[in-house]
């Protein structure tokens, strides 16, 4: 008996374990040997995937000198819309939708590039604080304001991973439950839009991949 509507995304199970948080792990035991031992469709497809990030990426982190910056990017993509698409499957918990998930991913990159950047360009990071062109008497002000926006990036990038992806799935829940009490062509209705919430969920997962990857890219090229 559920004690609440957000109760059916606890973590728990009936050891009183979170044997929930294995379901990240899950779809990896599934994987068949042609995905990533011979050559496949499949595996020319996410190839190209990840060509096609990796110049996005470089584009946008800016610095051709360091070689494989983008793959610690498109591995955190890789990562985030594997979970997400597992979550759309029926009986699997959906990690991503928890901000304990996101934070974990969001909080360590935030602070090794705040680290890197005071570290190695202090200057360049003061001077990031002003922005070009302020007036002198809102300077002061200024720095508060970029100072408090950077403080809450890490926030920003988990609340709005796990907002989206468990708002979708609360959608779905609170339709699903409407179906025993309703005709059979209601009940259609209903399944017809369960189809095309899936699909918009399926590319969301997607979406908010691309973004959680694209604005943790964004926050490391301001530190060059």
């Amino acid at each position: 008996m559920m004690t609440n509507l957000f109760s059916s995304f606890d973590p728990s199970t009936s050891f009183n374990l979170s044997l929930n948080w294995l379901s990240m792990l899950l779809g990896l035991m599934f994987i068949p040997p042609v995905f990533w031992l011979i050559p496949s469709r499949h595996n020319f497809l996410w190839i190209k995937i990840i060509l096609t990030l990796h110049q996005e990426f470089k584009v946008l982190i800016g610095n051709n000198n360091i070689k494989g910056s983008t793959l610690m990017f498109i591995s955190l993509f890789s990562m985030i819309v594997f979970n997400n698409f597992l979550g759309l499957f029926p009986y699997i918990f959906t990690g991503t939708s928890h901000l304990i998930m996101t934070l974990s991913l969001a909080l360590p990159l935030w602070i090794s590039f705040m680290l890197y950047g005071w570290i190695n360009n202090t200057i360049h990071m003061l001077a990031h604080l002003v922005p070009q062109g302020t007036p002198p008497a809102l300077m002061a002000f200024m720095v508060v304001i970029e100072s408090i926006s950077n403080i809450i990036r890490p926030g920003t990038l988990a609340v709005r991973l796990a907002a989206n992806m468990i708002a979708g799935h609360l959608l779905m829940t609170l339709l699903g439950n409407t179906g025993l009490n309703l005709s059979i062509f209601m009940l259609s209705i209903l399944i017809i839009t369960q189809i095309l919430l899936l699909i918009l969920e399926s590319a969301v997962a997607i979406i908010q991949s691309y973004v959680f990857a694209v604005l943790s890219t964004l926050y490391s090229s301001e530190i060059n």
